[in-house]
This record gives C-alpha cells, sequence and structure tokens, in this order.
C-alpha cells in the first residue's frame, strides 16, 4: 500500500523537509556511490549502526558478510553511528521509497512545528528509532541503516495532528482509494511492522527490516508531537484548510 499524495495543504515553504530530502540524495550519491561497489558496502559497514559493535558484544575483527562477497570487519564502537546510519541506505528502492514518504507527510508536520523545531523532532525520533532496534537487539551484527526509523516518528506526528485527512493511497497492481490518515498509518504501523516484529522475537535474524526502529520511532513521534508542535502554528494551519476548502484555493 502506497500513499500518493494527502488532502492536506501546507502553507509554508518545507525547507528542512525538502533539506533532509536532499541531504539523503547527496549522501546516497557522493559518499555511497549511487549504490556502486566497493562504496556502498563501506558505507554500510562504517556509517551504518552496528548493535553488536556498538554495545561492545561482537568480538573486534569479526568478519560480517553483507552481500555480494563483502564483508564488515567489526572495530570500536562508534558513537556517531546512531546519527549517520539515518542517512545511510541500501538501494534505489530503499532510498526513493523513504525519500517519498517523508515528502507526503513532512511537509505538514513541519508546517505545525516549524522549521527548527521540526529538524530537532526529526533528529530525536530518528536516535529514539536507533535507540530501539539496539534495545531489541543489542547482538546484532547486521548494520543498520536508511531514513526509516526517523520518517516513522514524522507518520506518528502526522497521525496525531491530523488523523481524519484523506490520504491516496495505491494498492498494487490496480487499487486507488482513499483512507483516513489514522486507518492509513494504523495498517502500516500494526500489519507492516508491529506483527512481523513480534512473530520475529527471540529469532537471530540475519539482515531484513528494522521493524522495531520503525516501530520505536513511530511511537516516539507520538509521544513527541505535543511538545514539538506549535499552537499557533496548529491553529494558523487548520484556518489556513478551512479557507483552502471553502474556497478552493491551491496552497503551497
Amino acid at each position: 500500500m502506497l500513499p500518493l499524495r494527502d488532502d492536506n495543504p501546507t502553507f509554508r515553504t518545507p525547507i528542512i523537509t525538502w533539506a533532509i530530502i536532499a541531504a539523503n540524495l547527496a549522501a546516497w550519491i557522493l559518499v555511497q556511490g549511487a549504490g556502486s561497489e566497493p562504496r556502498l558496502s563501506s558505507s554500510v559497514c562504517t556509517l551504518g549502526l552496528i548493535p553488536g559493535e556498538l554495545l561492545h558484544r561482537i568480538a573486534l575483527g569479526t568478519e560480517v558478510p553483507v552481500g555480494s562477497g563483502l564483508s564488515c570487519q567489526i572495530g570500536a564502537a562508534n558513537w556517531l553511528t546512531p546519527l549517520t546510519s539515518m542517512f545511510m541506505h541500501g538501494g534505489w528502492g530503499h532510498v526513493l521509497g523513504n525519500m517519498w514518504f517523508l515528502h507526503i507527510f513532512g511537509n505538514n508536520v513541519e508546517d505545525s512545528m516549524g522549521s527548527g523545531r521540526y529538524l530537532m523532532f526529526y533528529l530525536l525520533v530518528g536516535l529514539a528509532a536507533a535507540s530501539a532496534q539496539v534495545a531489541m537487539e543489542p547482538s546484532s551484527a547486521m548494520p543498520m541503516v536508511g531514513a526509516s526509523g526517523a520518517i516513522s516518528g514524522v507518520m506518528g506526528a502526522y497521525v496525531v495532528l491530523y488523523p481524519r485527512v484523506a490520504i491516496q493511497v495505491w494498492f498494487p497492481p490496480v487499487f486507488r482509494f482513499a483512507l483516513p490518515a489514522w486507518a492509513m498509518l494504523g495498517v502500516w504501523f500494526l500489519l507492516d511492522n508491529l506483527l512481523p516484529a513480534s512473530m520475529l522475537l527471540g529469532i537471530d535474524r540475519q539482515g531484513g527490516v528494522a521493524f522495531w526502529a520503525h516501530i520505536g520511532g513511530f511511537l516516539a513521534g507520538i509521544a513527541l508531537v505535543i511538545p514539538f508542535r506549535d499552537e499557533d502554528l496548529v491553529a494558523e494551519h487548520r484556518s489556513g484548510v478551512r479557507d483552502w476548502r471553502e474556497r478552493g484555493i491551491p496552497a503551497e
């Protein structure tokens, strides 16, 4: 189920959302070589988050396979990796999919927080997502990369701020329909994350989706949106939406 757009205008230029998208794409192309080897594997190993390495649960020098016959060598813990991993990705589909979700949901959350608060919020929920993954899989040797934990936090904030906004979704191959945000994001959280995460509890996985990062980020977004939202901007946004709907004037 892919969101296509939301029926929720923005009234300010989403500078930080665009900047985060640009930073992720720049990192993908300039640091990760747009997926070319050996730059992709090298960036994942050095800038990705490896829970077992961070918590010293894996012996130094241990070789961890990362695909294509390449491997990471466990080294000294780098406490910046919870942050740097948020800007690394594993493939074109990974980075473009994440940036599409951020494009759909991030601009309206930024509209109700203001740029400065939104940037702090984004980084905090991203770190909360990383912490959740480390807490649930502390001995994992697989690098975790991607902005999806932080974007899950943005989605958690969105469902609190705009629960009844219609989201136009596409269900491949042909179905297209509208769902309220609470339903679309609720289905995503329960079926795509909570259910598979609970089924994998206690299983030693060799890579895959970082479900606990998604869950941790989403819940952190729900918890942090209240102190981070700007009440004046929220009221202004709601007033602008009412005017937009009544007069049919598009807002950017």
